[in-house]
């Protein structure tokens, strides 16, 4: 990691970090001994070092962790942490989360307030874009012209070509994050910005691609490099497979309809039935899923990866594990050396288990010694129930590596996600499924949680509503709740109110316009080819 870190600091201090930056960015450092894509791919291993940067992005802020090289500038470096962004950006906006401090813009996410000048909005943009720019050179770097004139060997160009598929594939994940967030393209001239390796590194202006052109790039792209990348389960772990590729592809076409006003059911079930015969199980208990040794569990399709030495943030699961202890909550039983006292959850959300403590439905874990249910003032730690669904610890009882920086790996993709996808697609006329196999996979995990069969339902009482509110159940702050409310119609207006939704404690219907978060203001004023979202 180490060695990683000092190679991408050189290389990437001069390539596009941003794809609407006006600046003439094409510098070569002056010191010699300075590492430069001319010559960073004279080090054994700098393919793969790069390749690691890729994924690292997702998991790190910067080139020295915990912080002091930041990627991106213009926010805390914790704070501007992929995985915390986009954490900020799937759970805030919903019943899931809310949160107690009063840093710049934070709580107008919980009371969808946010603007085109967000701090956190520009920052999750950023890292989006960061993230691309990296692919983008990497593949620039690694055509087989590039690897000829380096007189590379057939067995390095063949590891090659599988690194450059999950970069690809990394590249599609993060324009399909981008796509969810801030996608709105229905006619020409409208949309995000679009940049590929195609494109020149420096001075130039991006055009912005509609939600139907990203979404046939999207998919086009995983489609191309499935068949290099390596089999389901069989990549080192935290790295990209087919299943991750297909996983993608299931949840571009379950969102079809908000996407691109199509219905893509059948292709999405098409999918799932490929990740459920790729030799994944649910875990025995729901706990181990969110422990310090939860790596290499057979449910997760695809995790970012931690470790509280190697991997030091104050971003990922480092942020959801201490910002969620504080009041009555014992630091060290959550592996850690102290609370940040800052999420909880609103009461409508507990209000979703038939019994909050966990005795029946053990996936409810909420702490609530000294905490209150309703929640009067958002400031006060105290006022909602705390979630102790993440920890430091092991499911054995040993020590983490650090108390500082966490072990526990983020499950982004895993097999109770694509069970629930599976009902609801078929539930939605897709084609390819039965309702029986539905039924059979949905009481999977209903059994998992209640330890018996005793919640397990029959195919009458199967309903979209009903598969919603297991889909909070089983996943709740694994990012996936503002994309589910906005597919079901009831994030924003008065379909579904929770509290301080629309910053009133009893909650109150919203605009339609925070189904999206807005282009940042300053790259909308400096590109004139692109397009602010409606009402921003």
């Amino acid at each position: 990691m180490k060695k990683l870190l000092k190679i991408s600091l050189a290389l990437f201090g001069f390539i596009l970090l941003s794809v609407s930056c006006t600046d003439d960015l094409n510098t070569v450092p002056i010191d010699e001994d300075e590492k430069t894509a001319a010559n960073i791919f004279e080090e054994p291993g700098a393919y793969k070092s790069y390749l690691a940067k890729l994924y690292a992005g997702l998991a790190v802020s910067g080139q020295d962790g915990p912080a002091g090289m930041p990627d991106i500038s213009g926010i805390d470096e914790g704070f501007g942490q992929y995985l915390r962004g986009y954490w900020y950006h799937q759970e805030f906006p919903t019943d899931e989360a809310v949160i107690a401090w009063s840093d710049q813009t934070i709580k107008d996410f919980v009371w969808h307030e946010w603007g085109s000048s967000d701090v956190f909005v520009s920052a999750m943009y950023s890292r989006i874009y960061f993230q691309i720019a990296l692919v983008n050179e990497f593949l620039r770097e690694t055509t087989t012209a590039k690897l000829n004139e380096r007189g590379e060997s057939e067995e390095l160009k063949n590891k090659v070509d599988t690194y450059r598929a999950e970069a690809r594939f990394l590249r599609a994940l993060s324009y399909w994050h981008a796509l969810d967030l801030f996608g709105y393209g229905t006619s020409e001239g409208e949309g995000i910005p679009f940049v590929t390796e195609e494109d020149p590194v420096g001075s130039f202006f991006p055009e912005s691609i509609t939600n139907q052109e990203l979404f046939s790039f999207i998919e086009s792209e995983l489609k191309e490099v499935e068949g290099k990348l390596v089999d389901a389960r069989a990549n080192e772990y935290g790295r990209a497979d087919k299943a991750a590729a297909w996983t993608v592809l299931a949840k571009l076409y379950l969102n079809a309809e908000t996407y691109i006003n199509e219905s893509k059911y059948t292709e999405c079930l098409t999918y799932c039935k490929e990740i459920i015969n790729g030799g994944y199980s649910l875990v025995d208990n729901y706990e181990n899923l969110f422990l310090a040794d939860n790596g290499h569990l057979k449910e997760v399709i695809f995790p970012i990866v931690y470790h509280g030495i190697e991997t030091q943030t104050y971003g990922g699961t480092n942020f959801i594990i201490h910002a969620a202890v504080g009041g009555d909550m014992v630091p060290e039983d959550y592996g850690i050396s102290g609370g940040w006292g800052g999420l909880r959850t609103t009461p409508q959300f507990v209000n979703h288990f038939d019994d909050p403590s966990g005795d029946t439905d053990s996936r409810a874990m909420f702490f609530t010694e000294g905490q209150t249910l309703e929640i009067n003032d958002l400031s006060f730690f105290e006022q909602g129930y705390a979630i102790e669904k993440f920890k430091n610890i092991t499911s054995t009882g040993e020590q983490p590596s650090s108390f500082e920086f966490v072990d526990t790996d983020f499950p982004m993709f895993r097999l109770a996600d694509i069970y629930l996808m599976y009902a609801e697609a078929v539930k939605r006329g897709g084609s390819g499924g039965d309702m029986g196999t539905a039924v059979q996979y949905f009481n999977k995990i209903r059994e998992r949680a209640y330890g018996d069969a005793s919640g397990n339902i029959s195919q009458s009482e199967l309903t979209l509503d009903l598969i919603l509110e297991e889909r909070g159940r089983e996943l709740y702050w694994e990012c996936h709740r503002r994309t589910d409310l906005i597919r079901f119609g009831k994030l924003t207006g008065d379909d579904y109110i929770w509290s301080w939704k629309g910053h009133t404690q009893e909650g109150r219907a919203t605009d339609a316009k925070y189904k999206l978060f807005p282009l940042p203001a300053s790259d909308v004023t400096a590109n004139t080819n692109l397009s602010q979202n409606p009402d921003y």
